[in-house]
């Protein structure tokens, strides 16, 4: 079954080969089992310990890619090819591990008061590999592609128009926010009908299947970069992309190694996780049943074992978080975040004030027994397998709770439906964390039917807000969304680069560019 296509904002309902996926792609629902049926397990190979004996390396510094799929960053669907495009392209912003923004193309940027007119102006002396300087015309073109683009579309749902000025772009939003620098790491290029020019350190040389990546001798920031030229191995599908790695024919792969089609690595090898604003979460129905009252969901937010789903079931892979940001951004506040930890002790509390009561066969109000069914796609064993341990822990709360594994389409109709007390779900969020589709009335990803008007009001007021009232701004979205719960947060995933032994330290990929920093990396001969 195919790879997902990971898209912004929408349930990915078809998986596709590895070689037509797209890396880094923006906002999409991979909910608990994207894909359109049930996909063979490929059990990733475990990480090598530190006793295991290093092989034998490469002396040279070699990547894969398929040629035949194209190498275009905005509208191209191989996420291999998609990789390179970090040693090619460059964009207005680039964003750390951490989330943060800094100023790429972009020199300096000004935004209106009210927060809807931003005004960006680009950096001197930049060009494309070709010697010909960067203009306002291309980096309008660039970001209208990339509206259209399966990748990068849901970025624009708040931006209205685009305009080039003299050194100058100027983007309208129909909604404020404020971190508009954070959706704009989108690559800049100049087309050219075939492979389009860019502006990083490197530039795609030869023909067919004899291609390299040679260094850019126009490079703006003219840094020392590792190598000079990086050999691209030619492959056509995921079969080869295994063999080339187990054989040492390559330096470095980038995968998910919880996805629901895992490719399996054998051998020993180096891994590095980076993080990724992919979240895990249990989805409540506060429309009906048991989850409609806030204090049911109260209760399940002190519930869940966050830190065993992400050490045993994603074998660490995933880092526990309990608020709806990646636990390494600086508006991931610990003491908020502690306040929702797992505790028996809580959760019994916040039933017993929400008028349950416990008993020998378990929580009761009047004559109703607290009885929950949590959902998942089957196509994942991990989800499957977090999902499980999940229901497993509100039974030994004294909760009833069963699991309901279900087929793809069955389990997106039961969601659409309503049909369902809780779900396991996983999304990718934006890298503003926008939960807009998540929590508003008639958001694309709002299956449990939420409605709060000040979480509505203080997502917009977070939204808007800069500068130091920001934070605040933050704590008190979150603190609604632990007053009214329209959802539990477990974890947000890891992705994974494996690379050879000792072929390569220092590295620091983002979940948009593997190749961060790329000139501060060390290559080992």
């Amino acid at each position: 079954r195919p790879f997902p296509l990971r898209q912004e904002g929408l349930p990915l309902n078809k998986r596709i080969p590895l070689r037509l996926a797209a890396l880094g792609a923006a906002l999409c629902l991979l909910l608990a089992g994207c894909a359109g049926g049930p996909e063979p397990e490929v059990t990733p190979t475990p990480e090598p310990t530190a006793s295991a004996a290093p092989a034998p390396e490469t002396s040279e510094f070699i990547l894969a890619c398929y040629p035949q799929a194209g190498f275009h960053p905005i509208t191209g669907g191989n996420r291999t090819n998609l990789s390179l495009g970090g040693l090619m392209y460059e964009g207005l912003f680039a964003l750390d591990q951490q989330f943060e923004v800094s100023q790429v193309l972009c020199d300096r940027y000004t935004a209106s008061e009210d927060g809807l007119t931003w005004t960006f102006t680009l950096r001197s002396g930049v060009t494309f590999s070709d010697g010909s300087p960067l203009t306002s015309a291309e980096v309008v073109a660039s970001l209208e592609s990339a509206r259209t683009s399966t990748l990068y579309s849901a970025r624009f749902t708040d931006i209205g128009a685009i305009t080039a000025g003299e050194g100058t772009v100027t983007i309208t939003l129909t909604r404020a926010n404020a971190s508009l620098p954070a959706l704009l790491d989108i690559p800049i290029v100049k087309e050219t009908g075939g492979t389009p020019l860019g502006t990083g350190p490197y530039v795609l040389t030869g023909s067919g299947s004899d291609l390299s990546l040679t260094a850019n001798g126009s490079w703006w920031q003219g840094e020392a970069l590792p190598v000079d030229t990086i050999p691209l191995l030619a492959i056509q599908e995921a079969d080869d992309l295994i063999h080339a790695f187990d054989t040492k024919e390559i330096s470095l792969v980038s995968t998910d190694l919880t996805a629901t089609n895992a490719l399996g690595f054998s051998g020993s090898f180096n891994t590095l996780d980076y993080p990724t604003s992919t979240m895990v979460y249990v989805g409540f129905n506060t429309a009906s049943g048991p989850c409609a009252d806030a204090g049911v969901r109260k209760a399940l937010l002190r519930a869940f074992d966050r830190e065993s789903v992400s050490t045993a079931i994603f074998s660490r892979h995933a880092q526990p978080a309990a608020l709806p940001i990646h636990p390494g951004a600086s508006l991931y506040h610990q003491d908020q975040a502690s306040a929702l930890s797992y505790s028996s002790q809580a959760v019994a509390e916040a039933l017993t004030a929400a008028g349950w009561t416990a008993t020998d066969s378990g929580w009761v109000n009047g004559r109703q027994t607290l009885s929950l069914e949590l959902v998942v796609s089957a196509e994942n064993a991990d989800r499957v397998s977090a999902a499980q341990h999940l229901v497993n822990g509100l039974n030994d709360l004294g909760i009833q709770a069963t699991l309901t594994k279900l087929d793809w389409d069955a389990y997106v109709s039961a969601l659409q439906s309503g049909k369902f007390d809780l779900y396991l779900g996983e999304v990718r969020l934006t890298a503003d964390f926008d939960l807009t589709p998540l929590i508003t009335a008639g958001g694309a990803l709002n299956y449990g039917g939420y409605s709060d008007a000040q979480a509505t009001q203080l997502l917009q007021t977070y939204r808007a807000t800069s500068g130091q009232s920001r934070d605040l701004s933050a704590r008190q979205l979150y603190a609604r969304l632990a007053e009214e719960p329209p959802f539990a947060v477990i974890c947000f995933k890891n992705w994974s680069v494996l690379t050879q032994w000792n072929a390569v330290s220092n590295m620091t990929p983002t979940q948009q560019n593997l190749f961060f920093q790329f000139a501060y990396w060390e290559i080992g001969q």
